[in-house]
């Protein structure tokens, strides 16, 4: 090899040796910048991108109801880049951060052209920040300074390590200010333009792009003309990166900035409150109900109010009996309206039911066997216990069917019927179904919670009425998406559909119209509570149960406003509001239709009814064949319903079987119970169907007793005062018979006890129609009504 040769291949060798060095030194300076940063990465961690709990509450369609703001007061609504319209990206992009999906957080290009332009210009023309150095500063905010800028740099590059583009540009969208307190795209497209992010036009788009570099300068509820300048600008710039086209920002200038901050949204406030309040750190509630339907019924819910009195309010509560899905929730009459207490929820609210509780009662008494729909029960006065209700309407109407007693609401058979059943039983059916109940001071169950004696909520009385059409389970109402509903067992299918037959009528007023077609028909019942505090009526349709309150929140009385006055009218224009039909139910097998005989309430077969032992004849639902009797007679449980006797064949007397004559008869006899004689015929009283005793035969049981007679007044007289300013009448307590006290009732009112033979006298409140009657301590009663006119003279 030749000398030149030789100092050719030194020069080459000697070169390679200094790339390596170059290389190495290249790789040692890049580990200890790692290293470095590394370490300064430990040394200053990065906060994390955590939001603050702020919380959004939506329909099933995802509008809006009711917004929260976070701990701070910030109005932020949860969004993902997915639920962003995809113009405004690009714009965002386009105008802020071109290559943000290419570099590591920091772009060094624009940051030398940020550089040369602001020393060019002598201030600050450009910060060439990239988006994820903007994240950076919202996240970890600094000083507009050389060691802020190199601060935010540094944290950009800490996201761009930890987070992925998507999870960076997804929290820069709920965190970009827009001025006040103002947070996120969501937000501010909801605030500023009325509409969600999801579909903003060209122009929207790159309104919001520009507005977070100056918010309080381009807002465009304060600045529309700045914000159109800015807007433009951003137009300009997307035409110019051939991001859009010349034609789309020409007609996108065309668009005026909308110059009205729009109010956060506020429907279903109380329930959105009550959801918020059970999950504070959630941010995005979706709930069962419906946009529309919630609308109507909350503008129902208003608009009704006004008819009431002042301080008064009303509750609707709308669920789906099949899923339990919630679809409409009106907890007060406005939620704004201190004067009407709009703050409190009457959903939730705990208040005396009044009667609505009855139709339960009536299905497990059936599913226990102790009644059909046409038992016979006695409206008639309780003398025999310390409890003695009278009926909302006053006075007694004596024998009645299940059926009646359960449309007219009356309340003396139902407490029959509790007494029968037993309040603890009730009680706890009740509550193990979902139907929650509250006793006052922690009472034990009593036979006074069937009339209202006891405390329920809205939301609890139409979870027991879902059962009623969902053969007899009770489906729980659930107000989250999602959310699974709880169905438990209440009473039998063959129960459910019975009562919901007898539930089953036109509304009141539209009698005439309703027996034309009886398909129209809704199951409702009313309620109303002591002292006219609470009004209720709940109606069973085809997809939903429907329930309304009506009353005054702080529990003051509004009187003469009940169930069928207050509550009806507001229930049927909520069914309107909800477009519901009624519900037609297939009937169980175990349901079958007999006829029956009253007083007994066995069913009428050949041998009753040609005995003379069935005196009336009934139409009756029956569970599983089973015929229950009528229920004892509570003051004489052992002289009601069919009894043997013996008669002298000879005489016609009545003997006993322990002093039978040569000839004699055996005969079956049918007794009512004694507290409903005075309401039946007189031949079909057991003093009409027994024979006398026989003389000869000193055992013969007095099955008849002894009765008692009203004197003084006849049936259907009438009484005068002397005319309209003239002292109301009074009226002569006095009755022949009876046994250790008499009990004497007016229109269903105790107005006076007196000895057997004792006189008292009462004066009549004023003109009307009323009902006079006797009882004694046995049940022998009596009954007369009379009218009370002004002296024509």
């Amino acid at each position: 090899m030749t000398g030149p040769q030789t100092a050719s291949a030194g020069a080459a060798q000697q070169s390679v040796r200094r790339w390596f060095k170059g290389v190495q030194a290249g790789c040692l300076v890049c580990c200890f910048l790692v290293a470095g940063l590394a370490a300064a990465d430990r040394i200053f961690p990065l906060p994390a991108l955590e939001t603050a709990p702020s919380t959004v509450v939506t329909a099933d369609d995802g509008s809006l109801l009711r917004c929260f703001p976070d701990p701070a007061g910030i109005w932020r609504y949860p969004v993902r880049i997915d639920q962003v319209s995809p113009l405004y990206l690009e714009a965002l992009i386009g105008y802020e951060d071109r290559y943000f999906y290419h570099h590591p957080g920091v772009n060094p290009f624009s940051l030398v052209r940020a550089l040369a332009q602001n020393l060019s210009g002598n201030r600050i023309v450009s910060g060439g920040s990239t988006l994820t150095m903007q994240a950076a500063r919202l996240l970890d905010p600094h000083q507009r300074t050389v060691w802020g800028k190199l601060k935010q740099a540094f944290r950009a590059l800490q996201l761009e390590w930890r987070y992925s583009k998507a999870d960076i540009l997804t929290w820069y969208l709920n965190h970009a200010p827009f001025g006040g307190t103002i947070e996120g795209v969501e937000a501010a497209s909801r605030t500023y333009l009325g509409k969600s992010a999801r579909t903003l036009t060209h122009a929207e788009a790159a309104l919001l792009a520009v507005l977070p570099q100056a918010p309080s300068r381009y807002r465009p509820d304060r600045h529309p003309a700045a914000a159109q300048a800015a807007r433009d600008k951003v137009l300009d710039r997307l035409v110019h990166t051939g991001c859009w086209p010349q034609a789309i920002a020409s007609d996108a200038k065309k668009e005026v900035v909308p110059s009205l901050s729009i109010s956060a949204p506020f429907h279903a406030p109380l329930l959105a409150r009550r959801l918020h309040q059970a999950h504070p750190r959630s941010p995005d509630i979706q709930t069962t109900l419906d946009f529309e339907l919630q609308y109507r019924v909350a503008q129902l819910a208003s608009q009704y109010a006004r008819r009431l009195p002042e301080k008064s309010s009303v509750g609707i509560l709308v669920v789906s009996h099949q899923t339990g899905a919630c679809r409409a929730y009106a907890g007060s009459a406005a939620f704004l309206d201190a004067r009407r207490f709009g703050h409190v929820d009457m959903v939730t609210a705990v208040r005396s039911p009044g009667s609505t509780l009855k139709p339960f009662l009536y299905a497990l008494a059936m599913d226990a066997g102790l009644i059909h729909s046409a038992s016979l029960l006695s409206d008639a006065p309780r003398i025999h216990t310390d409890y003695r209700p009278g009926n909302f309407s006053g006075g007694f109407h004596g024998p009645v069917t299940v059926t009646r007693a359960l449309r007219d609401s009356l309340n003396l058979p139902a407490v029959q019927v509790l007494e029968a059943f037993g309040p603890a039983a009730f009680t706890d059916r009740l509550r193990h179904s979902g139907v929650a109940l509250v006793f006052p001071g922690n009472a034990a169950p009593n036979l006074s919670m069937i009339l209202g004696g006891v405390g329920a909520s809205l939301q609890s009385l139409v979870t027991g009425y879902t059962a009623v059409a969902n053969q007899g389970l009770t489906v729980s109402p659930v107000f989250i998406r999602g959310a699974t509903s709880r169905k438990r067992y209440l009473f039998s299918s063959g129960a459910a559909w019975i009562v919901h037959d007898m539930l089953k009528r036109p509304f009141p007023g539209d009698e005439g119209i309703g027996a034309i077609n009886p398909l129209r028909h809704f199951a409702w019942k009313t309620g109303t509570s002591f002292g006219f505090r609470d009004a209720w009526a709940i109606a069973v349709g085809h997809a939903h149960v429907v329930g309304v309150w009506v009353g005054r929140p702080d529990g003051t009385p509004v009187p003469g406003y009940y169930g069928a006055e207050a509550a009806i009218p507001l229930l049927r224009h909520a069914l309107f509001a909800v477009g519901e039909q009624p519900l037609r139910l297939s009937r169980p097998a175990s349901v079958s239709q007999t006829d029956i005989c009253w007083p007994t309430g066995t069913q009428a077969d050949a041998d009753r009814v040609d005995s003379g032992r069935c005196h009336m004849k009934k139409k009756a639902w029956i569970l599983d064949g089973c015929i229950p009797p009528t229920l004892p007679d509570p003051l004489s449980p052992a002289q009601s319903g069919e009894h043997v006797i013996w008669v002298d064949a000879d005489t016609g007397l009545r003997v006993d079987r322990h002093c039978l004559p040569a000839a004699f008869e055996k005969r079956t006899l049918a007794f009512w119970p004694t507290c409903v004689e005075p309401f039946i015929a007189r031949h079909l009283r057991r003093s009409a169907q027994l024979p006398p005793p026989s003389p000869s035969c000193a055992h013969a049981p007095a099955l008849a007793g002894e009765g008692v007679r009203i004197i003084g007044m006849a049936d259907a007289a009438t009484v005068t005062r002397a005319g309209a300013e003239g002292a109301d009448p009074e009226i002569r307590l006095a009755a022949l018979g009876g046994t250790t006290r008499l009990y004497w009732f007016l229109n269903g009112t105790p107005v006076a006890e007196l000895l057997p033979g004792q006189t008292g006298y009462l004066r009549l409140p004023g003109p009307g129609n009323y009902q006079l009657l006797v009882m004694d301590a046995t049940g022998h009663s009596d009954l007369i009504t009379f009218s009370c006119i002004d002296d024509a003279g």
